[in-house]
């Protein structure tokens, strides 16, 4: 059994499986590419159980077989070479693996390909399509506010619903919240499901050129395909919270500035704030808004005034400015709107104006109680 391929279209196909393979696996067979050779093609597939991810590519070869070819070592030997044409031979007795390039020859040991786990089938699935573009950039507005907490897995994804007049993508570690919706996508069935971070990553980056995502789900996996990429993952069980009931509804104290120029406020003010709390103290008054951080373990301390627009009773409240940082830098409106009702609720951070393409985006941040 023997293949001729591009070394280096070998090795950008692999490269975008390589983010699947686990450091450390409970099975010595995941940690190989599985290659199935089919007249003219190859599929090579990773997986860790819970996704796997498959790639097709063109190879010049007759022969059908499989085989697992160790990852690590086969990514370092592609690395190392220019682009130029590699054969590859495989004895099916001792699953032996030989490359040959103009400069020499390369074995090494291959594993059993009917030992690699068999991607789940999808039965009854329901399908969904969505333009690649909307769907990587939902992933980007919310997936920074996925939790990271083993104890409490329905937070670690994004919750994806489908509905008949839009569709909405939602993250959340109980410190923040992101709520993206989109109008001008419509499902025709709908549909509620949570997809773990992992796959959602893979996918951001495999399909950053791809034109439509062909989406199919059923009750405890999702399928994402496009271009010649598969992503087959494991959804996250459970009963995602009724994240509608913590947005406040009423918030009388509305706040538009700059985004950047509150974004690069808080970046400088946050160096001197506490480095447990990360706190920063926004005072609202007239059409002024003071960002101030202090560490009184360190006698370090910081201020700064901004010129905004406000309408609403003066307040001050704090925000852990990590939270604040990574919500500003996931928008890309001119201006944003900071939403008040009370020092200890939360807030919310909008684009001050609706985007055009049918974007909903909602922010929601905890406040720090401040410090008397």
């Amino acid at each position: 059994m023997h293949f001729i391929v591009s070394s280096s279209q070998l090795l950008r196909h692999l490269s975008s499986l390589s983010g699947v393979l686990n450091s450390s696996n409970t099975l010595p067979i995941l940690d190989n590419f599985l290659i199935e050779l089919g007249p003219g093609e190859a599929v090579i597939s990773a997986s860790d159980l819970e996704t796997t991810m498959t790639t097709k590519l063109e190879v010049k070869t007759e022969d059908t077989g499989t085989i697992a070819v160790p990852a690590k070592m086969l990514l370092d030997i592609l690395k190392a070479f220019p682009d130029i044409p590699l054969t590859f031979k495989i004895d099916p007795a001792t699953f032996g693996v030989e490359l040959t390039s103009d400069a020499g020859k390369y074995k090494l040991t291959g594993a059993n390909g009917d030992d690699f786990p068999k991607s789940p089938m999808l039965e009854d699935a329901a399908t969904f399509d969505i333009e690649a573009n909307t769907l990587i950039t939902a992933i980007n507005r919310t997936l920074f506010a996925a939790g990271n907490d083993d104890l409490r897995p329905v937070m670690s994804g994004i919750y994806f619903e489908f509905y008949a007049d839009n569709v909405r993508f939602v993250a959340t570690d109980a410190h923040r919240l992101v709520r993206y919706a989109r109008t001008d996508v419509q499902a025709s069935s709908g549909a509620q499901f949570i997809v773990p971070k992992k796959p959602l990553n893979l996918l951001k980056s495999a399909a950053a050129h791809a034109g439509r995502v062909s989406m199919s789900y059923t009750e405890s996996n999702a399928c994402f395909r496009f271009d010649e990429v598969t992503i087959i993952c494991r959804l996250i069980e459970g009963k995602y919270p009724n994240y509608e009931a913590v947005i406040p509804k009423e918030n009388p104290n509305r706040m538009v500035i700059n985004r950047v120029d509150f974004l690069q406020a808080i970046r400088r003010v946050s160096i001197f704030a506490n480095k447990t709390t990360h706190q920063v103290r926004l005072k609202l008054a007239g059409s002024e808004l003071h960002v101030s951080a202090e560490d009184l373990d360190f006698a370090n301390e910081a201020n700064e005034r901004l010129n905004c627009s406000y309408t609403g009773e003066d307040m001050e409240i704090g925000f852990n400015s990590r939270f604040l940082m990574d919500m500003l830098n996931n928008l890309s409106s001119m201006e944003v709107s900071l939403e008040l009702s009370a020092p200890n609720r939360a807030g919310i951070i909008r684009p001050a104006e609706p985007e055009e393409n049918g974007e909903d985006v909602l922010m929601l941040v905890m406040p720090v109680m401040l410090n008397a």
